[in-house]
């Protein structure tokens, strides 16, 4: 596994990371035998239409987290090509629209969420589903809460998630709590999730590596999913 303190340098502290280590956190978890990727909310209201510096991004949409989230659906881009290639499960928790009677408190904490318009809410076309993928359309930050996320990883035996997507802090983060509240492992490649702030998505990736995940890069990610499903018996109806 990588160096971890290289993905939060800037803003973990070594003091930090030592309080960490000599708590024994941070152990890593691995991987089982039949992992699934999750690709949350890759939509076009949280990278625009185009790559463009944060700035700019949020005057197509205010919830756009801007160009780091067109790097990241690079490399969301080489995982989902590892999963379909290996016939691994791919499920796509996302936003779907808000009415004005279902937004919950989020809508009074975040009014521009209720403002995003329709075409804001279609899959980014390079990392868009395909006939067999799960779609997941969510209410809220986990993709576990008020969707029946559970009962297809269930039913698909897996017991390992690759989470990418965004936001790191919000959806991505909710969603590694959840799984690893319901004993899933879980893995998050850094550099194929993304959020608004680079020090709020490298503190949010330091605290889940001590907590919930394997935190590795997409390369780490691409390796780990091959050489699992090189080494587990095919699921049943499963093409290989």
């Amino acid at each position: 596994m990588m160096r971890l303190s290289a993905i939060w340098q800037g803003v973990v502290t070594q003091d930090d990371e030592a309080r960490y280590a000599a708590a024994g956190f941070g152990q890593p978890i691995g991987v089982g035998r039949r992992p699934a990727l999750l690709v949350i909310d890759v939509q076009y209201r949280t990278v625009g239409t185009r790559p463009a510096p944060f700035f700019e991004a949020v005057k197509e949409f205010p919830t756009s987290c801007g160009d780091v989230g067109w790097a990241a659906v690079a490399r969301i881009e080489r995982l989902l090509a590892v999963f379909r290639e290996a016939g691994l499960p791919v499920l796509y928790p996302h936003v779907a629209p808000k009415l004005r009677t279902d937004a919950g408190r989020l809508g009074g904490k975040v009014p521009a969420i209720m403002d995003v318009p329709e075409a804001g809410y279609h899959f980014v076309e390079e990392v868009a589903p395909v006939e067999g993928d799960i779609l997941l359309p969510k209410k809220h930050p986990s993709a576990f809460f008020g969707t029946p996320l559970v009962s297809h990883l269930v039913d698909l035996g897996v017991d390992t998630l690759v989470i990418t997507g965004c936001t790191t802090s919000g959806c991505v983060r909710a969603s590694a709590v959840d799984a690893f509240a319901y004993n899933f492992r879980v893995v998050i490649p850094h550099d194929a999730v993304y959020d608004r702030s680079e020090t709020v998505h490298k503190a949010n990736l330091f605290d889940l590596a001590q907590k919930y995940a394997d935190v590795v890069d997409t390369t780490e990610a691409v390796d780990i999913v091959r050489a699992t499903a090189g080494d587990r018996p095919a699921a049943a109806g499963e093409r290989r």
